[in-house]
């Protein structure tokens, strides 16, 4: 029998909606709220390795990846004039899992929306959270939100990003670490690019992938000693003035002057429970983009989450062993992600060889684990 809690979920991204979506199968009652005034449409796109498309297909979204994404293949690693390094089979990779899948994070996020169960309140956050306990019996959490309204709920769960307001209740220390590179993203047409491509240069990388219509996304990031010393993306095409000739074409198209720009940051803190509020995704674990993770860690927590509550029991000891059975993979995520960094950072010459010799047992010992269930 479902453990039927009344749960208030705050964000309405891909974490916060898959985790709507997971507990109202679970026979919980969800409210969701966002505090942005409208849907969001926008972003550029998202790489879903094996395990996140696993994991959206058991959510039911797996039948909107097949008509709006583009199936990914294969991954190539190059050098920054195009040279082949690596090509890497992801289906031999991803083995047993799913297929691999480049899609809008709007598409997506629509497809999400279609199935989540209930409206979600935009333009509505949380003001304040208090756990009404009077020495007798737990009351939950007593919300006030932004517009004046108020909630109680048996649990709260922050899925506000990386930038989580809710966070500052559950872990006041934890927040985002910059990592040393800046990325631009944009959307723009290419149906050439038919697989996962990276050219890599000297402190400097550029990602192409297809995300379904013709289109790819792509990424270009750049090290740098701080955010604020980040070139504007009106330079991208000096920075990699030096790289392929398929590279420059992508970076003088008019997407890429109105690229969506971001420091790379990760969450590293390991209390994502307080009392009756607990993070998921990015709020709780958020990651460097190389192991293109983000959406399924997200979504795993949803269903790992679901399931712990649906379990019945101390709502506070549930919430623990949530926490206790996500952070040995969320962990290893982020130790690969800080590998694979440091792989890049490598003399260039070096780093080549590496990939050309070993890229696909870097690429089997780093997501080997995540083919197993979560």
């Amino acid at each position: 029998m479902s453990n039927q809690l009344d749960v208030l979920v705050v964000g309405a991204g891909v974490a916060g909606l898959a985790t709507a979506v997971a507990l109202e199968r679970e026979g919980m009652s969800v409210d969701v709220v966002e505090r942005s005034s409208e849907s969001r449409s926008g972003g550029a796109g998202l790489f879903l390795p094996g395990n996140s498309v696993r994991a959206l297909t058991a959510l039911g979204v797996g039948g909107h990846l097949g008509e709006s994404g583009a199936p990914v293949l294969g991954q190539r690693l190059m050098d920054q004039r195009g040279r082949v390094l690596a090509d890497i089979d992801m289906a031999e990779l991803w083995r047993g899992t799913a297929g691999c899948v480049g899609i809008t994070r709007g598409d997506l996020h629509a497809a999400l929306q279609d199935i989540v169960p209930v409206p979600v309140r935009h333009g509505v956050t949380v003001d304040s959270l208090e756990h009404a306990d009077d020495g007798m019996h737990d009351d939950g959490v007593h919300v006030t939100f932004s517009d004046g309204g108020i909630g109680r709920y048996d649990v709260v769960v922050g899925a506000d990003g990386i930038r989580s307001h809710v966070r500052q209740w559950v872990d006041p220390t934890a927040g985002a670490r910059y990592l040393g590179q800046v990325c631009w993203r944009f959307l723009t047409d290419a149906p050439d690019i038919d697989r996962w491509s990276v050219w890599l240069g000297p402190g400097t990388a550029f990602l192409a992938y297809p995300v379904g219509g013709g289109r790819v996304c792509c990424y270009a990031d750049v090290t740098t000693s701080s955010p604020e010393a980040a070139p504007p993306a009106a330079v991208l095409t000096g920075l990699f003035a030096g790289f392929d000739e398929r590279v420059r074409a992508l970076l003088d198209t008019p997407a890429a002057r109105e690229a969506y720009f971001s420091p790379v940051e990760e969450v590293g803190g390991e209390t994502w429970a307080h009392e009756r509020v607990v993070l998921v995704g990015d709020a709780a674990h958020a990651s460097s983009p190389n192991m293109a993770q983000g959406v399924a860690m997200a979504v795993e927590d949803a269903t790992v989450l679901a399931e712990s509550l649906a379990a019945g029991g101390d709502t506070e000891d549930l919430l623990r062993r949530f926490v206790q059975r996500r952070l040995p993979r969320t962990r290893w995520v982020q130790r690969q992600t800080h590998r694979r960094d440091r792989t890049r950072s490598m003399p260039t010459a070096l780093r080549n060889v590496m990939f050309r010799y070993g890229a696909g047992a870097l690429y089997e010992r780093g997501y080997a684990p995540l083919r197993d269930l979560p």
